[in-house]
């Protein structure tokens, strides 16, 4: 089994089990970790797939700024009733393994593991079709007006949402 395979099926593993986690517990702000962990995922599974791009945005839009907006909504309304790690000591020690065994990984893949020299022909065009300069250049040259329709819907969209929002017209 490749190690390819092998990241994949862990991705793939963590995906599953991280979104059904998210929508199955009752609190909100377990639940928005468990969303961040399954962003983390699909990034991987994204890079296992050889789309740099796309793993990178996951990681920048979804896990950063939208995850963000909902951890500021969740604590604007207030939940300081919840208790949430304080009352769980074996939680705690589950996750100073989980530390444990990722620090573990990171040492090995720093100072034992070395990265193949050699790839084929295939493996070398998927990565350069992921490439941020091959993105731009497909989307002004083959997919220009397809990329134009969607920023001028989301501008209509944008002056919808200030039209609706707006109390009052003058």
């Amino acid at each position: 089994m490749s190690l390819q395979l092998i990241l994949f099926i862990l991705f793939g593993t963590i995906s599953a089990i991280s979104s059904v986690l998210m929508i199955t517990r009752t609190n909100a702000l377990i639940s928005a970790l468990f969303l961040i962990l399954n962003f983390a995922g699909l990034s991987g599974l994204y890079l296992t797939l050889n789309a740099q791009f796309i793993a990178v945005t996951q990681v920048i839009v979804y896990a950063g700024a939208i995850m963000v907006l909902f951890l500021f909504v969740i604590m604007l309304l207030k939940p300081e009733h919840e208790k949430y790690f304080s009352h769980q000591p074996k939680l705690k020690i589950f996750a100073f393994f989980i530390a444990f065994i990722v620090f573990i990984q990171l040492v090995f893949m720093i100072f034992v593991s070395h990265p193949s020299q050699g790839n084929n022909a295939n493996v070398a065009a998927s990565v350069k079709a992921g490439t941020i300069e091959e993105i731009g250049k497909q989307l002004y040259t083959n997919y220009v007006l397809p990329f134009e329709a969607a920023g001028y819907l989301l501008l209509a969209a944008t002056i919808g949402a200030i039209v609706l929002a707006k109390k009052k017209f003058e």
